[in-house]
């Protein structure tokens, strides 16, 4: 399905709620869009060794968390490579192989975003604050934000039954995506195991502190008039009444 104009979305939701699966199946159905990924360019920007990759690689490594301003140059020459920002507006961000005498460049220009529907795009990863939010809107406005909402009870026990072959990545649920073999991957007959971050006590600890820091975040754009709610308790549930907000938005629309 063609999209009339571009889209510029994140999804929101509680960690086991299926954003990942909603993104493909809207990758899918939507030629036109595409994900971007933060922790993905961050990590092709230190692969390079730009200035901003290898400034960001110390930050890392020092245990601290790469700032706003970074994140915002690291998102703004992605799309600015993509030609999805202004390429006539002046290029103030430093994102290619570090030389002798390169800096870190100034702050982004500000540049009108590409209305064209091959700029579409699922921002992953960021913004995660009303601060971040607010920032990134002056570079690129998100003109729809989801919020994906499934009970937590139901995510728990989702969560509960998620086993995976880690050398693979491969991801079984004994709800719904059983092994043939239970504890054991049907490819290669290894053993599946349980992540930490999936153990009872884990989880809810995670979803207690989206609960916090999500409310602001859904506020903002609630206030931008861009927030729509999809309700579900499944993922098979919930991407119909996805596609249709897509749909609604960005087909429909003139």
């Amino acid at each position: 399905m063609r999209l009339k104009r571009a889209a510029r979305v994140i999804l929101i939701g509680a960690p086991g709620v299926g954003k990942g699966t909603q993104t493909e199946r809207l990758l899918a159905r939507f030629p036109q869009l595409q994900s971007i990924s933060t922790g993905d360019v961050l990590r092709s920007n230190v692969k390079r060794r730009t200035a901003l990759g290898i400034k960001a690689e110390s930050i890392i490594k020092s245990g601290g968390l790469v700032d706003d301003s970074t994140m915002l140059r690291l998102i703004s020459n992605e799309l600015r490579t993509r030609g999805w920002l202004d390429s006539s507006a002046p290029m103030t961000l430093n994102a290619s192989p570090i030389h002798s005498g390169d800096d870190l460049g100034q702050e982004p220009a500000h540049a009108p975003p590409s209305e064209d529907p091959s700029a579409s795009f699922i921002l992953d990863g960021y913004p995660r604050t009303p601060g971040q939010a607010t920032t990134l809107d002056q570079i690129v406005p998100i003109n729809l934000a989801v919020s994906l909402v499934t009970p937590f009870s139901v995510i728990l026990d989702r969560i509960a039954g998620r086993w995976v072959h880690e050398p693979s990545g491969r991801v079984y649920n004994t709800s719904f995506h059983a092994p043939k073999v239970a504890g054991l991957d049907d490819v290669t007959g290894e053993p599946l195991v349980q992540r930490p971050d999936d153990k009872h006590e884990v989880y809810s600890e995670r979803l207690r502190k989206f609960q916090e820091t999500s409310e602001p975040l859904l506020e903002h754009y609630a206030k931008k008039g861009v927030l729509v709610e999809v309700e579900g308790l499944s993922s098979d549930e919930i991407t119909p009444k996805l596609f249709e907000e897509f749909e609604k938005h960005f087909v429909r629309r003139s």
